[in-house]
This record gives structure tokens, sequence and C-alpha cells, in this order.
């Protein structure tokens, strides 16, 4: 038996979706902890392409109970979209497999408008978000103001507090927003309906977990976006708007933290970023050109093109110390084959000073120049490598370098997108 939790360690978009499918053919339960569906995990089974927004990648695997837990919120849209993409491609999706917290809170019509309404009102100043309303879900969330998915199954309940909602929301939306104001009956009809089609899949996924951890069975932990993102410990304001880093899975999940066994931490091969934000080894030349194109870094939520520079270990580092990482998984390692020299940032210069450490202010950050120290590269195709031994010389010395200036022992190493493009060096569950 063991409880394993999978994060990402620099702003997302690290290759989690994978990560999260491969670990499910051990896992029992797969349990999403945060965020909503402004994250996208992107999967490839058999040359077909599955992109989820809510639902945990273990739903592509058989006999597994996957959960949505209190910490994520939930677009009830965009969950029964997945439901029917899924049965569309022959992924069985009912109550049997997917179970869904009556604690997790519903985005609802408003929080997209408000959100949308912001973002335009600020104009160059934005954040950057997806628009898909997370950051005003949270916050009615945090104002006690929010509607749980317990109450969306409850037409008297949810009607009395969307009508109570709603006045205030249209009230901010035209006075404050310029927005236009939004039609009552209208959102009643459609989340009443998704309501009625969802009530199945209500449950209470900490009673759930717990029950099943006493069984010896194996869980396993997965989040969205990724450390630097986290409302406390990232880049703010430039985060998103939930606990992203580990500790994250025990509050979004219902799990106490003594019964974490495993942190494994994700970690793309280069780094990348979406939407704004300080990114100290953005490369905005011929290298960042070849990184975008050759890894497809394009949004899997959104479609917007990611900025793409250099692994950053001082951010590797931050992430390590922030979620207790065990262990490292390296994903898009074939990304980097073909340039002669590969570069990973050891520290930043600020001023006159050398940092080692991530400062915690996105103001500093914006001002750090990286400090590098460079490799050799390989030009041989390493998409068909099973075991570290396979890989060149090269290789095998840029990742044995990341192990060791990260202190952390590598345990998958991924060289391609699809299932079987993979070197498992440990199993987590097998340990």
């Amino acid at each position: 038996m063991a409880n394993v939790i999978v994060v990402g360690t620099q702003w997302g978009d690290e290759g989690k979706g994978k990560v999260v499918d491969l670990l499910s053919e051990s896992a029992d339960y797969i349990v999403r902890f945060q965020g909503g569906n402004n994250a996208g995990h992107t999967l490839v089974v058999e040359d077909e392409k599955f992109i989820l927004h809510l639902i945990p990648s273990g739903i592509l695997h058989p006999n597994k109970t996957c959960c949505i837990g209190n910490g994520v919120v939930v677009d009830p849209g965009v969950l029964l979209g997945e439901i029917e993409n899924l049965s569309s491609h022959q992924v069985q999706v009912s109550p049997d497999n997917l179970v869904i917290s009556g604690q997790a809170h519903v985005i609802m019509t408003y929080h997209q408008a408000v959100d949308n309404a912001r973002e335009l009102r600020k104009g160059k100043s934005k954040i950057g978000t997806t628009g898909r309303g997370i950051g005003p879900c949270y916050e009615d969330k945090a104002s006690r103001a929010g509607i749980r998915f317990h109450e969306l199954i409850n037409p008297k309940m949810f009607t009395e507090k969307l009508k109570a909602n709603l006045e205030e929301k249209n009230f901010y939306l035209e006075k404050f927003l310029g927005a236009k104001p939004l039609d009552y009956n209208q959102i009643a009809d459609q989340y009443l309906a998704y309501g009625e089609q969802l009530r199945p899949y209500a449950g209470n996924v900490s009673e759930l977990l717990d029950r099943g951890r006493r069984q010896g069975k194996n869980i396993l932990f997965e989040g969205a976006q990724g450390t630097h993102l986290d409302i406390d410990h990232g880049t703010y304001p430039f985060v998103t708007s939930s606990n992203v880093v580990a500790g994250g899975a025990c509050s979004g999940a219902g799990i106490g933290p003594t019964r974490i066994d495993t942190v494994i931490g994700i970690c793309k091969a280069y780094t990348t970023r979406v939407g704004g934000g300080p990114f100290p080894t953005e490369l905005e030349d011929e290298v960042g050109k070849h990184l975008q194109k050759v890894g497809a870094e394009f949004g899997s939520t959104t479609g917007r093109p990611r900025r793409c520079g250099w692994l950053d270990m001082v951010v590797l580092k931050n992430a390590a110390r922030l979620n207790g990482l065990t262990s490292l998984t390296i994903t898009k390692l074939d990304v980097l084959s073909g340039l002669e020299q590969i570069r990973i940032a050891t520290s930043y210069v600020h001023g006159t000073s050398s940092m080692e450490n991530f400062p915690n202010e996105c103001f500093t950050l914006e001002s750090c120049k990286p400090s590098y120290m460079d490799f050799a590269g390989w030009s041989e195709d390493i998409t068909s490598a099973r075991t570290f031994s396979d890989l060149p010389a090269n290789t095998q010395s840029y990742l044995r370098a990341i192990e060791e200036l990260a202190e952390i022992p590598l345990s998958i190493v991924s060289v391609g997108p699809g299932r079987e493009q993979t070197i498992m060096m440990q199993n987590p569950f097998e340990v």
C-alpha cells in the first residue's frame, strides 16, 4: 500500500498527465485535489490523444476509481462534455468509476463573466487568466458565498443561493465592470439540468479514500498547474487561485498528512510558462522557437503559445523544498535532441549579488538574470530508449547533473509522448 502525490515543479504544463496515466496502472484510486478546468492533461494512448481538464487521468484504465476532491472547482458543463467525449471513444465513465465530492465548489456562469470582464478592464496589466471563472469561484468559496456540488443537486437550495448571488454579481458586472447582466432563468434552467445529470456521481471522497486506505489500496493524488503558480508560494499575482503544492492534496482531498508516503515532482527537461509573470531563463531567440515548435508548446486548455527557456535549478530546488519531493520525473527530454549546447541555470544575479534561493517577491525575480552551467548536447533520437543505459552519454550526463544539483533521485524519464516512451527507474508503488 502507498499514497503518492504528483506535483508540477515549474509553472505547469510539465507533463503530469502522462505520469499520472502511467502510475495509474498501479493505483486503485486516482484523485484530483485542486484547480479547475483551467488546466489540461494531454495523454497519448496508442496514437490517440486525450485532453482531460477535470477528470483524473486514471479514467483511461479499467477497474480504477477516479475522484474529484473538495479542493477542485467544477464547471458542470465542461465535466459533462468530458464524460461524453470519453464515452464516444469507448472509455466508460459512470458513478462506478467517478466520484465527485459534495464539498467541491461549482463554477457558475457569473464567475466566467466576471473573470473575462476584469481582464478586459485591466488591459495591458491583465494577469492572463484562462477566463474559465476559476479565480472568482475560489473568491466566493473564501467569502462563504459559493455553491457547492451537494447544493447543485438540491434544486431548492440551489435556486435560493443563485438568486441571492446573481443580484450581487449583476450589480458588480453592470456598475463596475461595464458588462451586461445575466439572466436568472437561463442560468437556473441550465444548472438544474446539470445537477440532475450529475447527481449519481456525488459522494464523500474523504471517507471513500480512508476506507480504501484501511483496505490496503494504493492512492494516487494529482494536482493541476505547477508549484510556482501556487496562490501562496508562486510568483504572485501571476498565479492560480489554489494551493498547488503537495500539502494541498491533504486539504483538497480530505486526507491527513501522515498518510502520504511519496511526493513525485514532475520537471520538464527545459522550462515553459503560459501568460504573464517573470521568467528568468526565457529564450526569445531561435533556441526558444525550436523548443516551442519541437515540443508543441501550446496550451492544451487555451491553445496559447508557451514561453520557453532553459531548465532553472533555482525554481526546481524551491519546488523540492516546498513539496518535500522524494523523487523527480523528467519529461520531454526528447525535445532537446539536436541542440549543440544545453544550459541549466544554477543561480541568479540580482544587482551585484548572487542568489541561489528563489526570491519571495515577484518584483525581485523580474530583475534577476540567470547564471548558467553548460552541457554538450546530443544528436541521437532517444525516443526508443527504454533503460537509462540506452541513452547517449551526453544525455546521461545531463540527467545526472539534474539529479546532483537538485539532490533528489530520478524515478521516471519520459522520452516521448506515448505511454511506452518511458524509462521507469523506480515505481513508487513498488518500493
